[in-house]
This record gives C-alpha cells, structure tokens and sequence, in this order.
C-alpha cells in the first residue's frame, strides 16, 4: 500500500496535490510519503516480533538524511556500503551498534573510518579484505567485529544484474571455503568473530531462494560451533521484492513468518537488510511533459511523450529495461482516448526512456506526469550526465511538504573544477 491517490481529480501524496507541489518546486523532483515509509517499516520490522532481531535499511537504496533519521527514529539500523554511506548514517544519527559495513571492495580510509566510528559489524568478503582489517585494527589498537559473506550459490530468481548469492557474482566466500577463514580469523588478535552473513540479490519474488540459502547458513554455522566458533548475529540480507508491475512478491509477515519457523531454536541476533521492500513504493518522480511529437516512415507510426526528467534522474529503465508505471497527475476523464507512446527524456541517448511501447491517456505539453515506485535506487543511482543539475527531493506528510534535497544549481556543477590552462 502506498498514501498516492487521486482526491477530486487530482493524484495527491498523502493529503497534499502533487500539482501544487510542483508549483512551488518545479520540475522534476522525488517526492516521499512520510505515512509509506513508517507503514512499510513498521510491516516490515513487526513481523520479527518475539525474536531477537535489527533491521538495518539498506541505505544504497535511498540515502536522503531525513529519510534515514526518520527509520532512526523508529529503531531502525543501516547497512552500508561505503565511507560516504557511512557519513550520511552518522549524520542521521544512526546508532554505530546498529550499523553493519557490506561491500567487496573497502578501502583502507573507508575501514579505519568505520572502524573509528565503532560500528556493530564488517561483513567480510575476501580473505584479503580481513588481512586488511586486521591489521589497519592493530595499528589503531581496536579489535574488529567481523562476519564473513558467504556466498550460497542460490539462483535468486531476479535480474542478472542485481543477482548476488551465485557462485559465479563477485560477493562473498563460498560456503565450501569459508570455514578455513574462520578459523584463520579466529587467531587474529584484533578480530572478533560475531556473526555469519548472506545476501543473494534484491527484487526477488518468491521466498523459497531465502529458505534455500539460509538452510545452507545454518548448516554452516553448525560447523562453526563444532569448531568453538559461536555466533552472536546472523545476517540474511534483504531482497524481498515489490511490486512495479505485475510481480506477487511474498508479503513481508508471510517473509518473517517463513523465516522465524525455519530458524526455531537458534540462539543469536538476526540482522535484516530491508531496502526496496521500505522506500520503494513510497516514492514517486514527477515530471513535465515538455512536447508530443510522432516520427512516420517506419514499419508504423511511432508517437513520443517527451518530458524533462531523464535517465541521469531515474536510470532503472535504461540499466534494467524495468517497468515503472506511469499516472498523469491530473486524472483522466473516463473513456479518454489512449495511444500507445514512448516517454523520453532530453538526454542525447536513444536509451533515454521511462517507458516504451506504454498505452496512455492523451496527454499535452505543460502536464505533469507521475513516475510511480521511484522511491529505491531512483534518486540515489542518479548522475549528473549531461551537466544536469541533480533534481529536488521532497518529503510530504499529511498536507505538510518540506524539500529535503535541494535542487542543484549550475554552479554545483562546476564546484570542486579549475578553469586552468597547461603551461
């Protein structure tokens, strides 16, 4: 469920017209139900009742510091990815013992920092990334708490791209050989051993790839305990998908349900890594129509929707051929005429789309369109291709808005550039 319906002909967000919105930010921006994010963080979360458990949003998926205080507030953790990620989690104020540290490839800043900044876990990926955080430990005289990643080798079941649990992708160890890191690890003098970690990819539709995978975990952490090993946390990851089209993901009580019957009577803290599943749905990008046009002399008529938000603002379309759909904010009048159009943007790519092949309402130059479940990896993969300035992004509650990013200017683009000539 999402707060963005049509009130009196109008698609409002919460109880705020979008029309009015965009009257006093312009075009294009995000725009964040505040009711959607608490109600799917609460759906989410609630359904670990009675077991000892931390959700930690997955901040790659949308990193705006309000949005991450507002899960703050709400006993939320982070999973991070990176040094700026972490960054924004302390800015939130995030609480450092509910923040886990992902990712295959961490720098020698990104851990010292993390590590400083006293984080509950590393979730380690290669053997060459502990030595790392072993000895960067060391030198600060810290110990580490780390789990390892292990890779399951479950098909997930989703796009190659965002696939992450095969042997064949680039996270973790594979189970087969992570015991030997372990018990490496275990005679490391800065390190200690807390938990075991898998993620096998994101947007995923069915729950039997999570039942898969973490039956392979608990085998596994049953060999650790033969080997004196006890783990305190388990980390199942996140991936639970939504719905952008016609995808039926699992509900996120029946998820938790089917997790807390398989792991019955084992004694550690699961850590979740919600990120999509929360913001998703929660967040729209509107847009302007710019112009209409129809192109002849192929095989058929071709007609365009030419808008002013574009791949740099929302690149899933272009990255993964992913469907969003699309609602004019003014609603259409019954038994309006459709065509079947293409919604591009200005960018120089014939890639540069939001949707093709879409039958649509007719629609004119001035109207303002709704780009729906923008609210993950919308706003935080966009770039600024084409010197275009980064769009606004803007948080409602009841019939409240405040912006909560600005929109860039001409002059952020050029900040950190030198107009400097070689000798």
């Amino acid at each position: 469920m999402n707060h963005f319906t049509y009130k009196n002909g109008v698609l409002c967000c919460e109880d705020k017209p979008v029309q009015d919105i965009a009257k006093e930010v312009g075009t294009p921006f995000y725009l964040y139900s505040t009711a959607t994010l608490q109600r799917h963080f609460d759906a989410f979360d609630s359904g670990f009742d009675g077991m000892k458990h931390q959700t930690c949003f997955a901040v790659k998926a949308c990193s705006n510091l309000s949005i991450l205080h507002l899960f703050a507030q709400m006993g939320g953790g982070a999973d991070i990815v990176s040094g700026g990620e972490l960054f924004r989690a302390m800015k939130a104020e995030i609480d450092p013992q509910k923040i886990i540290y992902s990712g295959a490839g961490k720098t020698r800043t990104e851990i010292r920092e993390a590590l400083e900044a006293g984080i509950l876990m590393f979730n380690v990926e290669s053997p060459q990334e502990l030595d790392r955080i072993q000895e960067i430990a060391a030198e600060l005289k810290l110990t580490a708490r780390i789990a390892f990643r292990i890779n399951p080798d479950v098909d997930p079941k989703t796009h190659a791209y965002i696939s992450t649990g095969l042997a064949k992708n680039k996270f973790g160890i594979p189970v087969d050989e992570a015991l030997e890191e372990y018990l490496r690890a275990k005679e490391m003098e800065n390190i200690e051993i807390v938990g075991v970690s898998c993620h096998i990819g994101s947007q995923l539709t069915q729950i039997d790839p999570f039942i898969e995978a973490l039956r392979k975990v608990k085998n596994f952490v049953a060999k650790l305990e033969q080997k004196g090993i006890h783990i305190q946390y388990l980390d199942l990851g996140g991936g639970v998908g939504i719905t952008y089209d016609d995808e039926q993901p699992p509900h996120p009580v029946d998820y938790a349900a089917a997790i807390k019957e398989e792991l019955a009577g084992m004694d550690c803290t699961l850590i979740l890594e919600p990120g999509r599943v929360i913001t998703g749905n929660a967040g729209v990008l509107i847009t302007e129509i710019q112009y209409t046009k129809m192109n002849t002399g192929g095989e058929k008529e071709k007609r365009f929707v030419i808008v002013d938000a574009a791949m740099n603002d929302l690149s899933r379309p272009s990255l993964y051929s992913a469907y969003h759909e699309i609602l004019p904010v003014q609603e259409p009048a019954e038994g309006t005429e459709q065509h079947e159009v293409d919604v591009v943007g200005p960018i120089c790519e014939t890639g540069d789309f939001m949707a093709r092949d879409r039958m649509m309402p007719e629609v004119q130059p001035g109207e303002l369109l709704a780009v729906m479940s923008c609210g993950a990896y919308g706003f935080s993969m966009s770039s600024n291709y084409n010197s275009r300035p980064k769009v606004a992004e803007v948080l409602v509650s009841g019939d409240q808005f405040r912006v909560i990013r600005q929109r860039e200017s001409y002059e952020d683009l050029l900040r950190g550039e030198e107009l400097t000539a070689l000798p």
